[in-house]
């Protein structure tokens, strides 16, 4: 969903289904940890907003982004109806910014190929620190709602 002509936490409620029979994991990236928070409190909070209960709601950290695909792969062997990644990647001087970028999702594609449950992508791939703080609650909305919402519609499938 782009930004510029949403706010990424708005969504009509009635089109998201109840949560209070699923298990959800949150691997989140230690990395660009201001963000990260900010994006998993959005995410945990509309579960817990759409019924899932708090004990359902199993967090697992991850120190980088890099390792968000390992750490999915490693939550699809527990039984999760959904996994949601929680990641940030800011753009630096050099292409490293490309190169995980790029690894994350396409790891994340081939979870969602391969795996036993769907990995909804919560990752930011911004151009700077201010761009992902917009997106983790700041004036684009939450990222991590938008996840979440993503995951209860994913689960139904």
């Amino acid at each position: 969903m782009a930004t510029a002509a949403n706010r990424l936490s708005q969504y009509d409620r009635s089109k998201v289904p109840d949560g209070k029979d699923f298990r959800i994991g949150l691997v989140v990236s230690e990395w660009n940890e201001t963000v990260t928070e900010a994006l998993f409190k959005g995410a945990k909070d509309t579960l817990i907003d759409h019924n899932v209960a708090e004990k359902n709601i199993v967090r697992i950290d991850v120190p980088g982004s890099f390792e968000l695909i390992y750490g999915a792969s490693h939550a699809q062997q527990m039984s999760f109806d959904v996994i949601i990644t929680i990641g940030c990647v800011i753009k630096g001087e050099t292409r490293h910014f490309e190169f995980i970028s790029n690894a994350v999702a396409h790891g994340i594609k081939d979870l969602n190929l391969n795996g036993k449950a769907p990995v909804v992508f919560c990752v930011l791939t911004d151009d700077t620190i201010e761009q992902s703080k917009a997106r983790s609650g700041g004036d684009k909305g939450n990222k991590g709602v938008e996840a979440a919402v993503t995951a209860l519609k994913m689960i139904t499938l």
